[in-house]
């Protein structure tokens, strides 16, 4: 699989979180589409198809991550 270079990847999660907060806070037409454009290339960067996934991969790659530890990505078996 093809991953975005990891100088890439902060400045996306930064951005999305950003947005997220924006479009929280005035819901604007704007912003939600500037959202999902940022949204879908956090999914093509890090080989997702949603965007919590995405997340997680994209901040499991962050510098300063643990690549040890996978505990955000373990199936919760109960659920």
């Amino acid at each position: 699989m093809l991953m975005a270079h990891p100088a890439v990847l902060p400045g996306l999660v930064a951005q999305y979180d950003t947005l997220r907060a924006l479009e929280a806070e005035n819901g604007a037409e704007a912003v939600q589409h500037r959202m999902d454009d940022t949204a879908y290339a956090l999914c093509v960067a890090t080989g997702t198809s949603d965007i919590d996934a995405a997340l997680i991969a994209a901040r499991h790659h962050l510098p300063g991550a643990r690549p040890e530890d996978d505990t955000l990505l373990a199936v919760n078996p109960s659920g």
